[in-house]
């Protein structure tokens, strides 16, 4: 990249230039031997399948957040689910960057046992694919 497109992300959070990003260990032979498993147990288990069912239950389940008085938007895609909070929902008006309430949602979601992705005001769940509906 340029040294203009690596100066636009490079900084720390509370200057909101942090470029908040993931990777999976590209071209490690164990995580390739494992992905080549779970491949291969996809494929046994009819796990897409399984997932669309599963990922049905997770839109019924999270209805309810769409009516949440700091949510401005829920949104899915598989299994996937992202909850944007808001300061004023209907106009979709952010909270200070300053009050971190994704974090603080993380925080809180961590201590009662759900293990949740806050990125800025967005709030990412993604549950693993053995999950029951139940659960």
């Amino acid at each position: 990249t340029s040294n203009r497109v690596y100066d636009a992300f490079y900084g720390d959070y509370q200057n909101l230039t942090a470029f908040l990003h993931s990777h999976s260990y590209t071209g490690n032979a164990l995580a390739c031997a494992a992905a080549l498993a779970t491949l291969d147990i996809f494929e046994q288990d009819d796990t897409i399948t399984a997932n669309r069912a599963l990922s049905e239950a997770l839109r019924i389940a999270t209805e309810r957040f769409k009516d949440h008085p700091h949510v401005g938007d829920v949104r899915q895609t598989g299994m996937i689910v992202a909850i944007e909070l808001a300061q004023d929902p209907k106009a979709r008006k952010p909270f200070p960057w300053q009050e971190r309430r994704g974090r603080r949602v993380y925080g809180y979601a961590l201590e009662h046992g759900a293990l949740l992705r806050p990125l800025g005001d967005v709030v990412y769940f993604m549950p693993p694919y053995v999950i029951t509906p139940q659960q």
